[in-house]
């Protein structure tokens, strides 16, 4: 079980996935006002750079699952090397349709609504291991202007417009759903930078040492392509950010 490696290389050297600085990830912990002792649970956990870091900054107890093997043993070192093993742990697993047996305060999908079928099912899937009066952790992408077309939508690795909503549909979709939505921190271009160029770095470093490897034309020619299709589309048109949403 793991996720397609060229996801395992292009983001081999993140520490978080997503269009997310560390100082946004501490702004988010610092915003949820969590209690020495929380548990948290994060599904698609990536290489735990939030659990470790609250873990740090919080005393927050945590669970994480992934599917790929590379982020979850980095996210175990990380743990080591932040001296918080003994809060989190780290399962190398399928977070789909995973249900914690112990309910959470705090169930988190940061980036992955995939393991749900969507927004819908993923929310419902975290409020099944959620405790009464917890908070949802929903990361998800957002139209920070309506793609022109659907050629434009797809240069955004989107399938079509239809994927995504504006900022406002997306926050009211939040309450059809039978959610308050009690706090948000909102990547900006910069993090999307941040999270975007940084895989660059690595693709090259990456070719250099592997110009035979099966996957070395794939990467080469989404090193030539990609800063350019980065500029034109995503960091114009797509937005993401982390909503915190509690039941009604």
């Amino acid at each position: 079980m793991d996720i397609p490696r060229i996801f395992n290389i292009t983001e081999s050297a993140h520490r978080i996935h997503n269009p997310f600085t560390p100082e946004k990830l501490a702004a988010l912990g610092e915003a949820l006002r969590l209690e020495k002792g929380a548990r948290v649970l994060d599904l698609g956990s990536g290489s735990g750079e939030m659990l470790c870091t609250w873990a740090r900054d919080y005393g927050i107890i945590g669970t994480g699952i992934d599917m790929s093997q590379l982020f979850t043993e980095k996210a175990k070192l990380r743990a080591e090397e932040l001296g918080v093993a003994n809060q989190v742990q780290f399962i190398h697993g399928d977070a789909a349709g995973y249900v914690s047996e112990e309910k959470v305060d705090v169930a988190a999908c940061v980036g992955a609504s995939w393991i749900g079928g969507g927004v819908a099912g993923t929310i419902d899937l975290l409020a099944r291991s959620l405790r009464a009066g917890g908070m949802i952790l929903f990361g998800e992408p957002f139209w920070r202007q309506l793609p022109p077309t659907e050629e434009v939508a797809r240069e955004c690795h989107a399938n079509s417009i239809s994927d995504f909503l504006m900022l406002p549909e997306l926050l009211a979709s939040f309450g059809s759903l039978g959610y308050d939505v009690v706090e948000m921190v909102l990547a900006d271009q910069d993090d999307w930078d941040r999270y975007e160029a940084a895989k660059w770095l690595t693709m090259r470093r990456w070719l250099e040492a592997n110009p035979e490897d099966e996957l070395a034309q794939e990467i080469r020619e989404k090193l030539t392509t990609e800063p350019a299709r980065y500029a034109a589309y995503t960091r114009e048109y797509l937005g993401w950010g982390v909503f915190v949403l509690m039941a009604r």
